[in-house]
This record gives structure tokens, sequence and C-alpha cells, in this order.
């Protein structure tokens, strides 16, 4: 494919990853149409408003010059279609390819001869090619690999994160012929400054996206494990672990509540197609648990300190700061806090839920109560539970009820003498 600048790009799915990787292909001259089911999001991004933070005030410049839009039809003309949407799991913890089969109807609609199809969503090995290319061929009545290519481009995009972006994170890439994975490494190699590593198949490129939140998963998991076995031994698990990471080569992994879209999410992919082939995942599946309970785990130890303090926690006012799933972030998506804030008010206790990072309207939409506009005080436990910035400021000692209020730091945020017990 001559030329490769010359080619008109559609990026379907405006999030996280979306927004971000169209910004960086205007920048380097690359024709961009935005699409997003979204209406209101395409709105807001048309005004320059990103709600994800992805895009930065530097960026806003060109931003403005992405076509955005939520009509199928304007991407009718597109040479290459990139398709960034959510790959979820569902009520019983399984794959949901609904987002990523839609979008390939979409896109199978509007496919011409010679198109290139890349997915950058995080799937398990095998999904491109054999539930998401006979969607496009249905569809566009069209062969695969001979009318039109795929290729699989993992996205790594870590939100909030300021220092790694689009640009300087290494890029895999792959192609459904040689040829076209060539296509696909060259495009991205206009964009990554930091080089690119082609692989030799679609398949391997999916499973190394997806072993790479696999790992991290079973790390966090591992030292979960320390924290509920040191908490049995009545020993800190961050003294523990400071002493350890004088090693050299100990992994600086620390305890917490692991959710978002990734990670608590993509081993459940690896998982299932384990399962299809008839090998059942026991580390990775155990990993899972672990982390899965944490959130219950926290609520019901914070509890048990609060009866040692002889505080009622029926109708007691607790505090939990920090409802996005990592810090300095507005995604919401996936947060196990939740799980910890239910537990709270299923005891009868009141709970103030705080985090300026987070969109009122969006946590209420997904989970059924809004955030408080500030934070009060006379709180008989306080929970920090996300390490965002903007709590360095707050004075513990000017929102306690009491002496017997219960600090409880999952983060290791405040100093140690300032808090009642930490993860």
């Amino acid at each position: 494919m001559n030329n490769i600048k010359n080619k008109k790009l559609a990026i379907i799915g405006l999030g996280y990853v979306g927004i971000p990787l169209a910004v960086e292909f205007v920048k380097n001259d690359f024709d961009v149409i935005g699409f997003d089911i979204n209406e209101d999001r395409i709105n807001e991004l048309k005004k320059g408003i990103d709600n994800t933070g992805e895009v930065t005030s530097n960026d806003k410049g060109d931003m403005a010059k992405i076509k955005f839009t939520h009509c199928k039809k304007d991407i009718k003309n597109s040479d290459i279609f990139i398709v960034t949407v959510p790959t979820p799991i569902d009520h019983f913890k399984q794959p949901d390819l609904k987002p990523i089969l839609s979008a390939s109807r979409l896109v199978a609609k509007n496919l011409n001869k010679g198109n290139i199809v890349i997915y950058e969503s995080t799937v398990y090995p095998g999904c491109t090619e054999e539930d998401c290319v006979p969607v496009l061929e249905k569809y566009s009545g069209m062969t695969f690999n001979e009318d039109f290519f795929c290729g699989y481009s993992p996205e790594r995009i870590n939100p909030g994160d300021k220092k790694r972006r689009v640009h300087n994170i290494i890029k895999v890439t792959s192609g459904s012929t040689a040829e076209i994975a060539n296509v696909v490494d060259e495009l991205y190699n206009q964009i990554i400054t930091v080089g690119t590593h082609k692989v030799s198949s679609i398949k391997v490129a999916e499973a190394s996206k997806i072993i790479e939140n696999t790992q991290r998963d079973l790390n966090i998991s591992l030292v979960n494990e320390f924290a509920l076995i040191f908490d049995r031994l009545n020993i800190d698990t961050e003294e523990i672990l400071e002493a350890a990471g004088t090693k050299w080569n100990f992994l600086p992994f620390r305890p917490g509540l692991v959710g978002g879209h990734c990670i608590s999410v993509d081993p459940y992919y690896l998982t299932h197609k384990a399962q299809s082939l008839g090998y059942y995942p026991e580390v990775i599946l155990s990993g899972r648990r672990i982390n899965d309970n944490m959130g219950l785990y926290i609520a019901n130890r914070v509890i048990k300190l609060m009866v040692k303090n002889n505080l009622t926690v029926t109708k007691s006012r607790i505090l939990v700061l920090g409802i996005t799933f990592k810090e300095n972030c507005p995604d919401i998506r996936n947060s196990r806090v939740i799980d910890m804030i239910r537990e709270f008010k299923n005891f009868g206790a009141d709970v103030d839920v705080y985090d300026p990072c987070a969109n009122v309207e969006e946590v209420f939409d997904e989970y059924g109560f809004s955030l408080a506009p500030k934070i009060g005080k006379n709180y008989d436990a306080i929970i920090l539970a996300v390490g965002h910035n903007n709590f360095k400021k707050i004075n513990l000692g000017d929102i306690k009820s009491s002496s017997k209020t219960v600090i409880f730091d999952i983060k290791s945020f405040f100093q140690k003498q300032l808090v009642t017990d930490r993860l």
C-alpha cells in the first residue's frame, strides 16, 4: 500500500483508547474520521471536550482536525478502519462480544475492496479471525484476504498516565497476511516514536495483550493473599513489602482493589478460551477469586475495627475516599470500591462517597448513588480507597468524629501514624 499517509482512517469507538489514538494520527497529518454511536459524546468532542481526560490542553488544536460523527454512512469511503470498542464481561464473567461484533457489522456494511480492518480491543487469541471476520464477510459480501484484510494491534493505553502516551509505548502489530502485516506495522510506525514489534500472526498479537494484564492481575492477587495472611499474623504488609523490596529482583506490587476495564476483565477472556479447548486454568481463576473478594474483605475488616472501638456500625457515618478504579483518573468502569460501599450499606451505615475525579452523573447511572459534593465532618470511619493527589490536602483530624474513628488506608497513602490500619 503506497503512500500510507494518503489513506483515510476511520476510528470506531472514541473512549479512553480511540480518542488519543485519533489525535495522534491527525498530529501526523492523517485524514481521520472519529466515529462513536454515542451522539452526546460526539457533540462534546466537537466542542473540544474530552471527559476521559486523555486529550491534553496541548492537543485541543489537533482534536479539532478530526471529523467526528455518529452517522454510519460517514465512514463509507475510509481505507483503514481501526476498532477500539470495549470488550466487557457479562454477569457470569463470560466475554461479552456484542460491542465488537456490532462494530464489525458497522464496518462490514461500509467496506470497499482492498480495505483493512485493524482491531485494538482486547480479546482472546483467535477472536479476530474466528468471531469478527465471519461477521465482516457476512455483512460485506466479500471474501477475507482476497477482497479485504485484517490486522490486530492491541491497545496499551494506561488511563490517567501523563508520561506513557500512545506515541511512546511500543506497539505490537500484526496482519492477516505477510504483506498486510507490513502495512499495519508501517501505519503505526508513523505515530509511535519508540517503535513497533511486529509478530507472526494476529493470534500471537492477541495472546500477547491478554497475558500482559493477566500477569499483572496474578501479581496483585499474590500480594493481596500476603495481606490476608499478614493480617492474621498481626504484622504490617507495607512494612514487609518495603523490606522485601530491598532485594534487586523483588517485584514492587502492592495489595488493593483490582478493577477497571482491563486487569479485572481480560483474564476471563483467556480462561474462557482455555476452557473451550478443554483446559481448566486453575492459577488464573484462583487469582481472580482473591482479587474479586477484596472489597468485601476490607469492608468487614473495617467493621471489626469499629466494633473493637465500641462504635455502632448501624447508622454510623462512613466516608469512602475515591470511587474510580485508579488514582488521578475519572474512569469508574468495574471499580471494586463499590463492593465495599454496598457492604457498609448492608450493615445499615450512612455512607458518603467523595471523589473529585469522577463524573457525578456517570456514577449515578452506573452505581445508583450520588457522590458527596464535599467532605463532611464527624465520620466514624474513613476509608482511603483511591490515592488521588487531591486527597493529600485532607486533614483527617478535622473530619473524625472522635479519637475512636477508624481510619483505614487501602493504598498506604497517608503516614502510618495517622491511620488505624492499612492493607
